[in-house]
C-alpha cells in the first residue's frame, strides 16, 4: 500500500499532478484511487489501510448506492415469504426515511458517525423516537443483506454500541407501570366498566381475552372457536389474522401455544358463544358480517370507550394506552406477580410459554424487572437468622 505523486502533461501542453493511493484489499484486489491533495491521499490511505488490515474494507467499485441495497433487500424480503405486513412495513421505511437521506451515497461510504447523523436528521424532521429505531433496525437488516451479497464488508449499524439508552418516559429502556402498563388498579376499574361501554357484548369478552389470556391482536382476531376449549378452561393459540385479515401461522414456532383461562373469562366466552352468531371462518371475534376484525375498530371502538368509561386517561381526557399490546404487557405483569404453589412467583420460562416468546431472553429483556426482588432486605435477615441460628 503505497502513496505516489503522478505528474502529466495535458493535451494543452499544462503541467499536471495529482496523488494516487494504491493498495491491495483483503481479497487480494489492487485498486487505485486518485486525488488532488496529499493531505486528503494520505488520510483515506490511513482508513484504508485500517479497514483492510480489519477485513472490512469494500472498494467504492465494488459496492453499490444504499437506495439500489435496498431494492434488493425488499426482493430477498418478497422471495423469502415474509407476511405481506411485514414487507409493507419495510417498505416503507426503506422509501420514506432510509433512502430520502442515505439513498444516493454507497454502502462504503457508511460509517458510525453518518449513521447517528442519520437518526439526528430523522429526529429534526419530526419522525417519533420509535419510527427512528425502526428506520435503524431496517437499515441494519439492508445492510445485512448487502454483506452476505459481498457488497460491502461491515455492517456499520451493527457496529453501534448496544442497548443504547431508550426514549421510554422512565428513562431506562423498562416498560413501566402506568406508562406502558396499566397499573392493577387503572385495569379493575376498565374490568368494572366493561359491561357500560357501546356495543358491550362485542367488545368485552374480546379485551377480556387480551387481558387474561396476554394474546397478541393478531391472534385474538384469528382465533377460532375450535381451539377455545371451555370445558377445559383453555385456549390454543395456533393461527393469526395479519392487518389485511389473512390468516397465517403463530408468529413463531413458540407462538403456537396453550394458554389457561380464568373463571371469569371461561364465563365471559361461554356467553359470547351462545349470543354470537356463527361464521365460515369460526371466527370467535368476528366482525358483523362474519369476517375477521379490523385491529384499528377493536381498538377505537372497544379499548378506547372503555379506558375513558374507567378514567383511565391522558391529561386531554383522552385514553391514557394507545394499543392492544399494553393489554399483553399488563397479562406478562399480572403473571410474574401472581402466587402459586405455596407463595412461589411463576417461572420465567413458563412465563416465556405462556406469552409465546421465541426465547426466555426476549422475556427477561422485556419484562426480567418486574419480577419481584430477590435480594429483598426483610428475605436477607430472615436468611441471617437462620443462618446464626444454626
Amino acid at each position: 500500500m503505497s502513496v505516489r505523486k503522478r505528474i502529466w502533461k495535458s493535451p494543452s501542453g499544462e503541467m499536471k499532478e495529482a496523488w494516487v493511493v494504491d493498495y491491495v484489499d483483503q481479497h487480494g484486489d489492487r485498486h487505485l484511487k486518485t486525488f488532488a491533495k496529499k493531505r486528503d491521499a494520505d488520510a483515506h490511505h490511513a482508513i484504508v489501510g485500517a479497514a483492510v488490515h480489519a477485513g472490512t474494507h469494500t472498494a467504492e467499485s465494488k459496492s453499490v448506492t444504499v437506495a439500489k441495497a435496498a431494492e434488493l433487500w425488499l426482493e430477498s424480503c418478497d422471495a423469502a415469504g415474509l407476511e405481506r405486513t411485514t414487507v409493507t412495513a419495510y417498505r416503507q421505511h426503506a422509501d420514506l426515511h432510509i433512502v430520502p437521506v442515505l439513498g444516493a451515497l454507497k454502502l462504503s461510504q457508511l460509517t458510525v458517525p453518518l449513521v447517528r447523523g442519520f437518526e439526528d436528521r430523522l429526529r429534526r424532521d419530526g419522525r417519533s423516537p420509535v419510527m427512528v429505531r425502526k428506520a435503524r433496525r431496517s437499515l441494519g437488516a439492508l445492510l445485512a443483506d448487502a454483506q452476505e451479497r459481498g457488497l460491502v464488508a461491515q455492517n456499520v449499524v451493527y457496529s453501534m454500541r448496544k442497548h443504547r439508552r431508550s426514549s421510554r418516559v422512565d428513562g431506562n429502556g423498562k416498560l413501566g407501570i402506568g406508562i406502558d402498563i396499566p397499573t392493577p388498579d387503572e385495569m379493575r376499574a376498565i374490568v368494572a366498566k366493561l359491561p357500560h361501554i357501546p356495543d358491550t357484548a362485542r367488545w368485552r369478552p374480546l379485551l377480556l381475552t387480551a387481558i387474561f389470556a396476554g394474546l397478541r391482536a393478531s391472534e385474538l382476531r384469528g382465533l377460532r372457536w375450535s381451539d377455545v376449549d371451555l370445558r377445559g378452561g383453555e385456549l390454543h393459540v395456533r393461527q393469526r389474522a395479519d392487518r389485511y385479515g389473512t390468516i397465517g401461522r403463530p408468529k413463531s414456532a413458540a407462538g403456537k401455544r396453550t394458554v389457561p383461562l380464568p373463571p371469569m373469562l371461561v364465563s365471559a366466552l361461554r356467553e359470547h358463544y351462545l349470543a354470537s352468531p356463527k361464521n365460515e371462518l369460526d371466527i370467535v371475534f368476528a366482525n358483523s358480517r362474519g369476517h375477521i376484525e379490523h385491529r384499528n375498530s377493536i381498538v377505537e371502538r372497544g379499548f378506547h370507550p372503555a379506558q375513558v368509561a374507567a378514567g383511565v386517561v391522558n391529561g386531554d381526557g383522552q385514553a391514557k394506552y394507545s394499543g392492544l399490546h399494553s393489554l399483553r404487557h399488563f397479562y406478562a405483569s399480572w403473571c410474574i406477580n401472581r402466587r402459586v404453589d405455596g407463595g412461589l412467583e411463576l417461572p420465567l420460562k413458563l412465563v416465556q410459554a405462556r406469552l409465546g416468546h421465541a426465547s426466555i431472553q426476549m422475556t427477561a429483556d422485556t419484562y426480567g424487572h418486574l419480577f419481584p426482588r430477590s435480594d429483598d432486605g426483610a428475605e436477607l435477615a430472615a436468611a441471617e437468622r437462620a443462618f446464626l441460628a444454626g
